[in-house]
């Protein structure tokens, strides 16, 4: 049997011929980062094979995601490279890169009384402990000051962790980090098929386990807080990802009818789930709106009062799953759509999340000078997904980009003189030069158009579904960490979102989150919550007449 040589971490694996080198690395938990699951289009998981590439490896498929030039050194995607014999492979580790992502914390929300699901009540030389009114175990001591939990945001992309003083609500700290199931699979449908195998289940649970025990063991040296005095937490994320979190096979989100196996709206214990809080901690899920629209919404729903305010309010998640409500005088419709992992800067050329040296933020001045911005204000080495829609939306605006998606040529374009030096050819057609080594190519254009396409066509449904014209939507409001860091403007320029919303939108932050926050500290949001959703009418797109044909419209820059 062939065997290949991990390098740097000089790890050797045996493997049985025409393994992929991707197999190989999962063997033995060694990370080779590949968000499309092995499939080969999105070019992330690149290796070097240093030794033994012509005997040793046989290619499943030419690639379009490898230059010329990284083919002449040895390149190979990982997932399509088939080892026939011994071979040595180094490979790139994006582990630093990731431990830099700028995630966004903090998120709208409300006031609102403390009122603890957790209590607890000293006597008799010990302090009893309460969930609901029952007690669950005892401390030694009076530590009835001692109580905190935990609001978890479970993105499909990211995570944030923020310790809360039950009895103030004062959030002491939070700590943010990469979901390491997003290493594996990157959009909710790629997760759901590939923990949908009793293998793929258990990688997905135990890696989130660990980053969760990691960022709660983090939160407890910054604050100096005992684990055994945290008593719940609260989990807000979209329904796979629950699912995922709570080791619960999610294969029925995927598969007609479409249901959920988790409902929300109730405890599991911690222990149970290697949560390194209380040994009686337990977990706290809100409740499900719909296969596809999650506790995160849910939390986003309590967090901006959808229900309480007046006139029509829009609001949208803009991630790799984009979810929306529409909220009319109190009464709310929902959908989602999948906007797929461009968003997140995957599936792009030069895309990257959103760690130092990222793009973040791009325009063309009058002159068509570039003004350009990344994190932690360092070299230019790859786009993030705010960074992304700044480009396109600038380049459709100078129309360098035009209306059906095409790179212009520069002797055809009417744009700009220094645009057109930019503009160079690649592979064929057309990429615009951003900084040196960083470019945006006809594929990449395509891909956003297809993740735009996407949000666009899923609100038009849902304002359709309620008979909702634009001048009817009194307010826009973009939550989540990614839609942040956007620019209204760049919504509009890339036809995300029709002009008529431009002096409408406002972007509310994490609220998935905050409203976690909310659950955790008021006992009566739960309550609240619980009869909310069952009201809420969800809109299923894929049963609206005419939304291929919607869908399609909705791809162009018009």
């Amino acid at each position: 049997m062939p065997d290949i040589l991990f390098m740097p971490e000089n790890i050797k694996v045996d493997i049985l011929p025409g393994d992929t080198i991707l197999e190989a690395a999962r063997k033995v938990n060694l990370i080779i980062e590949s968000p499309c699951d092995g499939n080969g289009t999105c070019g992330k998981c690149k290796v070097r094979v240093s030794q033994g590439l012509e005997n040793g490896v046989s290619l499943l498929d030419d690639s379009d995601e490898l230059s010329p030039e990284e083919i002449e050194r040895g390149y190979v995607l990982a997932c399509q490279a088939a080892v026939t014999d011994d071979v040595t492979v180094e490979t790139v580790s994006t582990a630093g890169q990731n431990k830099t992502l700028k995630i966004l914390s903090e998120g709208q929300s409300f006031s609102y009384d403390i009122i603890n699901f957790i209590t607890k009540k000293y006597g008799n030389g010990e302090t009893t402990v309460y969930a609901g009114g029952i007690p669950v175990g005892t401390e030694a001591g009076d530590t009835s000051g001692m109580n905190y939990g935990l609001a978890i945001d479970i993105g499909t992309t990211t995570l944030v962790c923020a310790m809360i003083d039950a009895l103030t609500g004062r959030e002491l700290t939070s700590v943010s980090a990469l979901n390491p199931q997003s290493l594996h699979a990157q959009d909710v449908l790629t997760r759901i098929k590939f923990a949908s195998k009793a293998e793929g289940l258990k990688i997905m649970y135990e890696g989130i386990c660990a980053e969760l025990r990691n960022m709660i063991a983090e939160l407890c040296q910054e604050t100096g807080i005992e684990s055994g005095y945290i008593y719940e937490a609260v989990y807000s994320g979209n329904t796979t990802m629950i699912h995922l979190a709570a080791n619960v096979d999610p294969v029925s989100l995927g598969k007609y009818p479409y249901t959920p196996r988790i409902r929300g709206g109730n405890h599991i214990p911690a222990r149970e789930h290697g949560l390194n809080i209380s040994p009686f901690g337990l977990i706290y899920l809100p409740p499900i709106i719909s296969t596809y629209v999650g506790p995160d919404i849910t939390s986003g729903v309590l967090a901006a009062r959808l229900h309480e305010r007046k006139g029509t309010t829009l609001f949208i998640d803009i991630g790799t799953n984009g979810e929306m409500v529409i909220a009319r005088d109190g009464s709310m419709s929902a959908t989602s759509t999948a906007a797929g992992p461009a968003f997140e800067g995957m599936n792009i050329t030069c895309g990257m999340r959103a760690g130092r040296g990222a793009i973040e933020y791009f325009n063309i001045a009058e002159d068509g000078s570039l003004d350009i911005r990344t994190i932690g204000n360092e070299k230019a080495v790859g786009i993030c997904g705010s960074g992304l829609f700044d480009i396109v939306g600038e380049l459709v605006r100078t129309q360098v980009i035009n209306a059906n998606g095409k790179i212009v040529p520069p002797e055809k374009g009417q744009y700009m003189e220094p645009l057109k030096k930019r503009v160079l050819p690649l592979n064929g057609k057309y990429a615009f030069e951003i900084a040196e080594g960083v470019y945006i190519s006809q594929g990449d254009v395509r891909q956003v158009q297809l993740a735009k396409g996407a949000v666009r066509s899923g609100v038009e449904a849902l304002l359709k579904s309620e008979n909702v014209k634009y001048e009817d939507v009194s307010s826009v409001l973009i939550a989540g960490s990614f839609g942040y860091h956007l620019r209204a403007e760049s919504l509009v320029n890339i036809a995300l979102l029709p002009k008529e919303f431009i002096d409408k939108i406002e972007f509310v932050g994490n609220t998935s989150k905050s409203g976690g926050e909310a659950f955790l500290l008021n006992r009566p949001c739960r309550r609240e919550m619980e009869h909310l959703v069952k009201n809420i009418n969800c809109v299923e797109l894929s049963n609206q007449e005419g939304f291929d044909r919607l869908f399609v419209s909705c791809l162009g820059f018009k």
